[in-house]
């Protein structure tokens, strides 16, 4: 479904998202490329409706595949609603020849993350004036192994009950938080051991699904 917006507004961002400082191998540039302006020309031209009212008459009217206007086009992605829990997907694969071969890089990723430069300037659930909409990761899943085998583990915070984000969940209440991460303990889980780690151990494993919580 394509919605119509203000033209002034339909590509602006909570926040600028030119001042990232998003180096190659982190979760920032993963980000700033999903959500990066495309230009739509050639075979990926837009049904325009209002262009084909215009030299057709009514759509219901048109018989003919071939009367239908198409136009080059302008399309970004971009958060219209900031979720409670954040989850983030790695896509760990590509295409090397005719097979898939699994991505083992280190892709960095922050503590607290701020969505703000890759939601819509008028983002539903974030008060007017607001620049900034910080998450505090909780929980990575890490994949060892190759694409025909491995072994999935996890890394989770256990931290206090946050009853601020109880309300986001059940009643769509947004409340300003913390902006520091949430206190509590990491620790590794890998089938029935599960072991006390340290933040760094958890920022430097090879996230394949990251899990953050709303703090503002």
């Amino acid at each position: 479904e394509v919605s119509t917006d203000d033209p002034e507004t339909a590509f602006c961002t909570l926040a600028n998202r030119e001042e990232l400082n998003s180096e190659e191998d982190s979760i920032h540039h993963c980000l700033y490329q999903f959500t990066r302006n495309e230009t739509l020309t050639e075979t990926n031209k837009l049904l325009c409706d209002v262009c084909t009212q215009r030299h057709c008459g009514p759509k219901n009217n048109i018989k003919s595949e071939n009367k239908y206007v198409y136009t080059n086009a302008k399309k970004q992605m971009l958060v219209s609603l900031a979720p409670p829990i954040l989850t983030l997907h790695l896509k760990r694969f590509q295409q090397a020849g005719f097979n898939l071969q699994k991505v083992n890089r280190h892709i960095k990723f922050p503590e607290v993350i701020d969505l703000a430069p890759f939601c819509t300037a008028k983002c539903k659930n974030v008060a007017e004036g607001n620049t900034k909409v910080l998450y505090s990761l909780y929980g990575v899943v890490e994949h060892s192994g190759t694409m025909r085998s491995g072994h999935y583990t996890a890394y989770v915070k256990m931290r206090a009950m946050n009853n601020h984000l109880s309300d986001l969940v059940l009643r769509g209440q947004s409340q300003a938080l913390e902006t520091e991460p949430v206190k509590g303990q990491w620790f590794h889980i890998s089938d029935t051991h599960v072991q006390p780690v340290s933040v760094s151990k958890v920022l430097s494993s090879q996230a394949y699904l990251l899990f953050y919580e709303r703090l503002l």
